[in-house]
């Protein structure tokens, strides 16, 4: 379900493909520790990319639907909504 030994809620079940390197990884700190570049967000124009991947049913989402629900879209699976205070390590925030 895209665990990561970072977060622990039963609701930390996505995958963000990173622009950078076109990978998925769990969280920001997963791919810090994985990778040896830095990090760059999705552009807002960029929004309706695919790129996020539900761990429960493996649903490829849509930025702006995982960004605006906090539910996959497909197999109704919770979502961290406290996500949102780390969207700007990977999205492009207005």
């Amino acid at each position: 379900m895209t665990r990561c030994v970072h977060y622990h809620q039963p609701e930390d079940i996505i995958a963000i493909r990173f622009k950078c390197c076109d990978r998925y990884y769990p969280c920001h700190l997963c791919h810090a520790e994985a990778e040896s570049h830095e990090a760059s967000q999705w552009s807002v124009d960029e929004r309706q990319t695919a790129a996020i991947l539900c761990g429960a049913c493996n649903a490829e989402l849509t930025i702006h639907n995982y960004m605006f629900a906090s539910r996959c879209t497909r197999c109704d699976s919770n979502f961290n909504e406290r996500c949102a205070l780390h969207y700007h390590l990977y999205f492009e925030v207005e």
